[in-house]
């Protein structure tokens, strides 16, 4: 915030007028030093060089003088005028100095905005185009980017952006949204190593965390603790799938499948029927449709058959959706699947009354969660082991054991969801 500064000034008393400035800067009677105008303004008199106006504040701890203008290209009102709009920003903790500078920079990048922040962001975006993993991925980044980015880097040149100015976009959501945080850094320092990489911009990335940012923020961990995704209790299962099975539609048989091949939701949304390989009873989910960019293969279960057939035409055509929407040209919506569990959860339940199908601590249950009620029933019930469990979620195995780890283990993770299956059919009275 801006605060008083004492003056040393060898001058006048009270604000300066038009002849006193002009006695003060006579070509035989120069009297040098700094000489006060009030609110921070002062002439500036040197013994070389024209007279300047300077506005001396203190922001942030520091003491900062900002040239407004020579004498007599600046009038004394356009002066004050000037410092009246500087102390409109000090008060707001802006710099008029930092400004001043983005102000100049936009209008020397205006005519090259390939080279701005903004440009090169784009330039990196269109550059995925082939590799993107959806058109949804592509739109969290520009979104994010748009959001929080653009606004304090968007307009800057490549070169100008340093630790300060990625400090200013990341400061603000650090600690509200640190997933949200970390993915933005992550964007931005992606966007300065393309650039480096075009010969844009020279020297280190000043969003790298290791080294840099990480001696300046609080780690992401210290910050929040993972929220995972409130899952039934694996116990509970058959007789929710008991339930299930009552239900008529396409967003009850793509539930069932999905709890029964413990895949993600997007992965099931978007099965073809090419995916399915009737031969060896295995589902291929390819690399550009996983999160983690790799192929996947999932056994077929019994009771993952006992769905498909239930949909399967005579002749299923290669291209076509497994579990469609209502126009059969688009995939089922991740809301209607969201929308049955609810519904499930918590029509007829009275206002006060815990839902029906909740996790352990009382939240209504999602359909992501039937991952963790799978995991937790592989770690409580099965002697497979957790990489086979791992493997069978399409977990990356990272660090030394995953560099070794060639085999997707898929006859092992057959014997695995078989059972799983079968647990899932018992009657709903049966918690083990």
């Amino acid at each position: 915030a801006f605060s008083g500064v004492r003056w040393n000034i060898s001058s006048m008393a009270g604000r300066l007028t038009k002849v006193g400035i002009e006695a003060l800067v006579r070509e035989d009677r120069e009297v040098l030093g700094r000489h006060t105008d009030g609110d921070g303004l002062h002439l500036h008199v040197r013994a070389s060089g024209e007279p300047n106006r300077v506005l001396r504040y203190r922001l942030h701890g520091r003491q900062r003088d900002l040239v407004i203008g020579t004498y007599p290209t600046v009038t004394l009102k356009d002066a004050r005028a000037r410092v009246f709009d500087a102390h409109g920003l000090i008060r707001q903790g802006q710099d008029p100095i930092l400004e001043r500078r983005r102000e100049a920079v936009a209008l020397r990048v205006a005519a090259k905005p390939e080279r701005s922040f903004r440009g090169a962001a784009k330039a990196l975006i269109d550059s995925r185009q082939a590799v993107w993993k959806s058109a949804k991925h592509q739109w969290q980044w520009e979104a994010t980017l748009e959001k929080h980015a653009f606004p304090v880097l968007g307009d800057l040149p490549l070169q100008a952006i340093g630790v300060d100015e990625v400090l200013r976009v990341l400061e603000p959501v650090w600690r509200r949204t640190p997933e949200t945080a970390s993915r933005l850094r992550g964007r931005i320092e992606a966007v300065l190593d393309y650039v480096r990489a075009r010969g844009w911009r020279s020297g280190e990335n000043p969003a790298r965390w290791r080294g840099n940012l990480a001696d300046l923020l609080p780690s992401r961990d210290r910050l929040a603790r993972v929220k995972h995704h409130p899952a039934l209790p694996w116990a509970d299962v058959p007789g929710f799938l008991a339930a299930l099975a009552k239900r008529d539609g396409m967003a009850p048989l793509a539930l069932q499948f999905l709890i029964l091949s413990a895949a993600r939701t997007s992965e099931v949304r978007g099965l073809q029927w090419r995916e399915i390989n009737w031969a060896d009873r295995v589902w291929v989910v390819p690399a550009e449709r996983m999160k983690m960019g790799e192929l996947h293969r999932v056994p077929i279960s019994n009771a993952m058959l006992a769905v498909l057939q239930v949909l399967r035409p005579p002749r299923p055509r290669p291209d076509v959706l497994v579990f469609p929407s209502r126009t059969l040209l688009t995939p089922l919506s991740d809301m209607s699947m969201s929308v049955l569990v609810r519904g499930m959860a918590t029509d007829g339940v009275a206002e006060g009354e815990l839902p029906r199908c909740r996790d352990v601590s009382g939240r209504v249950i999602v359909p992501h969660g039937f991952r963790s009620s799978f995991r937790d029933w592989c770690g409580e019930t099965r002697e497979e082991g957790r990489e086979v469990a791992e493997r069978a979620l399409a977990h990356v195995v990272r660090g030394v054991e995953g560099a070794y780890a060639q085999s997707d283990l898929l006859e092992r993770r057959r014997p695995l969801m078989e059972a799983w299956g079968k647990f899932c059919s018992r009657p709903a009275t049966t918690s083990s």
